[in-house]
């Protein structure tokens, strides 16, 4: 991992941490750097904080995938690119990340200025940012029982309903887990850590 300190016009920005790595793919040193390079852009919302970067690049379906994910104390962001060129698919991953934070930038910092923090900077001057008017909202709430089932079951029952995911209480532990479907057309499975 790559520590990196930057000091652009007297401003401290982040100190990045960034992982670039492979999954049946070769990360050359032209794709390591030019992920970093574009990672470093992003250093600007993290005003001095530390921040950890994880890139797995791969390969799936004859697509060149990147995957980014973004953790800076309890805010964590994943984007995630899908084209016919790697670098193109780092540039989508990095742009919908950078979106997601100018778009819920202030909703962000609201929830950690709770846990005593703020963790995106100020957006620099000129830049865009979407009004808080066209932000999506709660437009529905649904209410059901959570029944004990094992996941194969909670699977079963996700297909049927032709669902994209499925809340359900697992019959062997008790806790309340969600099973999802991936785009990789296999399944995910989203289990409670006990603290």
């Amino acid at each position: 991992m790559e520590e990196l300190t930057l000091l652009v016009e007297g401003k401290e920005l982040a100190d990045m941490g960034i992982t670039v790595s492979g999954q049946n793919v070769e990360v050359t040193p032209a794709l390591r750097a030019y992920a970093e390079k574009k990672l470093k852009k992003m250093e600007r919302f993290f005003e001095g904080r530390p921040v950890d970067v994880e890139v797995v690049l791969k390969v799936q379906r004859e697509l060149h995938v990147a995957d980014v994910t973004i953790q800076a104390g309890a805010f964590l962001a994943r984007g995630q690119g899908r084209t016919d060129d790697m670098y193109n698919s780092i540039n989508v991953a990095i742009d919908r990340i950078e979106r997601q934070i100018r778009k819920f930038k202030t909703k962000i910092n609201r929830r950690m200025r709770k846990l005593g923090e703020q963790v995106i900077a100020d957006v620099p001057t000129g830049a865009v940012e979407v009004e808080e008017a066209g932000e999506p909202r709660v437009v529905k709430t649904k209410r059901f029982d959570v029944k004990p089932m094992s996941v194969e079951e909670a699977i079963m029952q996700m297909e049927l309903l032709d669902h994209d995911f499925f809340v359900f209480r697992d019959d062997a532990s008790g806790n309340v887990n969600v099973v999802y479907r991936r785009n990789d057309g296999n399944y995910g499975l989203i289990e409670p850590e006990a603290r």
